[in-house]
């Protein structure tokens, strides 16, 4: 990726709520970040800090009543020229969905329509945004799912999803969602229940696509290995906000939040043997209430009293490397 390669999608102060029978869930609290062209975005935190219901919301995929997108911006740029994604109507969200966005889910099982063959539904997108009659849509499937690895491609483009195994199922979710060669791939746990082979090899077929059609990768994940291997931005999310956010070099190498910190020391080393894994103590902020203070205070060893009351906006510890934390914005933590 190229240093000063365009901005592709400004998503600013991004807030998603979901209203439900117990009150109301603050899943996102006013999320920022920037993908510039042909530049992977690592997504990382822990389960249920709203990783998936950002990439849901840019795409347009939370259901009301239930679930709305309550502020925030999320630009698309295309020639210069910007689109908010949150302000387009359902049909004009269809026409940029599958298209110049994509997103492979975290469970392709659940994800593809068992009643339909797999050759059907990668045709679907191929009809809808390319205009191809059905028999050039079907010749194409057979190459998209050829290009990913699917041995026999012109036989397994008759079956349905049942047929195929995890990770086959996911070789063709990734081929669907590359069909259309779209701008921006999103990638939500893209290795999540499957084993370590077939985990590398989803990752190299996402880094082939990416090096041959210049795609944006926003790839979420917990795996850490993953986001070191892949990305080359890395947002941490913590209680449905960013707490820092930097290159990947920045943020292994010399992380400043006491989050992140946490979150690098919990990983096991080849060769190091403590008697017991670092973890962090205390459990995340119950999201039924909005986050006030800082929302990492009640776990953090440099807590302080102005922590509680206030959270501090992203703010810049270096060039590039932005961090939410009172103590590492004055020089403290290092």
């Amino acid at each position: 990726m190229q240093a000063q390669s365009p901005v592709l999608l400004e998503v600013s102060d991004l807030q998603t709520q979901f209203h439900l029978a117990e009150g109301t869930v603050y899943a996102v609290n006013g999320v920022s970040y920037t993908i510039h062209e042909g530049e992977v975005l690592g997504v990382v935190g822990e389960s249920g800090c709203g990783k998936s219901v950002t990439a849901l919301s840019i795409m347009r995929l939370i259901q009301g009543p239930i679930g709305q997108i309550v502020g925030g911006k999320a630009l698309l740029y295309e020639e210069g020229r910007a689109t908010d994604l949150l302000t387009l109507s359902p049909q004009e969200m269809e026409e940029i969905r599958g298209d110049k966005i994509s997103m492979v889910f975290q469970d392709p099982m659940t994800s593809f329509n068992p009643v339909l063959t797999i050759g059907y539904q990668l045709a679907e997108p191929l009809k809808r945004h390319r205009g191809m009659s059905n028999t050039q849509a079907m010749q194409e499937a057979v190459a998209l799912l050829d290009r990913v690895g699917i041995p026999e491609p012109e036989v397994r483009v008759n079956n349905y999803p049942h047929q195929f195994s995890g990770g086959m199922r996911q070789r063709a979710m990734v081929a669907m969602a590359m069909a259309c060669r779209p701008k921006l791939l999103i990638a939500d746990e893209p290795t999540t229940a499957l084993d370590v082979t077939i985990q590398a090899q989803i990752l190299d077929l996402i880094r082939e696509l990416r090096t041959l059609s210049g795609t944006a990768v926003m790839i979420i994940t917990h795996d850490l290995g993953v986001v070191a291997e892949m990305a080359d931005q890395v947002a941490v999310m913590y209680a449905g906000l960013i707490v820092e956010n930097g290159s990947v070099l920045q943020i292994f190498e010399s992380p400043r939040h006491p989050y992140t910190q946490a979150l690098m020391s919990s990983i096991p080393r080849l060769g190091v043997w403590p008697k017991r894994l670092h973890t962090i103590e205390g459990a995340p902020p119950d999201l039924h209430s909005p986050v006030t203070g800082c929302p990492f205070a009640a776990r953090c060893e440099y807590h302080m009293p102005r922590c509680d009351t206030t959270f501090p906006k992203l703010g810049q510890i270096s060039q590039d490397h932005l961090c939410a934390c009172w103590r590492a914005l004055e020089g403290e933590l290092s």
